[in-house]
């Protein structure tokens, strides 16, 4: 499994899993990889650091580590933690962007899609012929200002594909 960091054209970071290097070039050729926050299919991959899997010696502190070269192990040099008050500026938004990702599951899940009847339902379950519950869908900016104007309350949102779709 290849585990990718990657990034669309508005800057959102996320991650993508694939078979192999193959498997993510035909997908992205397809216009299969898409941004989970804004669903662009301008995507790249990132920069990311790779993983390196450096042999513990057996029974010694879990700190220590082998340079081949080298007979004696040498202790690791312990960094300092950084002051949990300030975040870094990397973490502020993929927290961000984590958090609308999860927001924008929990409307679709809570929600009812009424696609482009949207207006309809909505003055439906506001004058009483319909039952009220949680709907979203498609309105024009006309219609949208129609229903405000009626005293129907409407939040135009953008959700991205990636939040309708189940988790794989």
């Amino acid at each position: 499994m290849k585990v990718l960091d990657l990034v669309c054209a508005q800057e959102h970071r996320f991650e993508g899993w694939f078979g192999s290097e193959g498997d993510f070039q035909e997908q992205l050729a397809r216009g299969l990889v898409q941004c989970p926050l804004c669903a662009s299919a301008d995507v790249h991959k990132a920069l990311s650091a790779p993983r390196l899997n450096l042999r513990a010696v057996a029974g010694r502190d879990h700190h220590t580590i082998v340079d081949e070269g080298e007979a004696a192990p040498k202790p690791r040099r312990q960094r300092e933690a950084p002051a949990p008050e300030t975040p870094s500026a990397a973490a502020v938004p993929a927290e961000l962007q984590a958090a609308w990702l999860q927001l924008a599951r929990r409307i679709v899940a809570q929600t009812e899609d009424v696609g482009n009847r949207f207006a309809e339902e909505a003055r439906r379950m506001h004058y009483g012929e319909a039952e009220e519950r949680g709907i979203r869908g498609q309105a024009t900016p006309q219609q949208a200002s129609e229903l405000l104007e009626e005293g129907i309350t409407v939040l135009p949102i953008l959700l991205p594909e990636a939040a309708k779709e189940p988790l794989q």
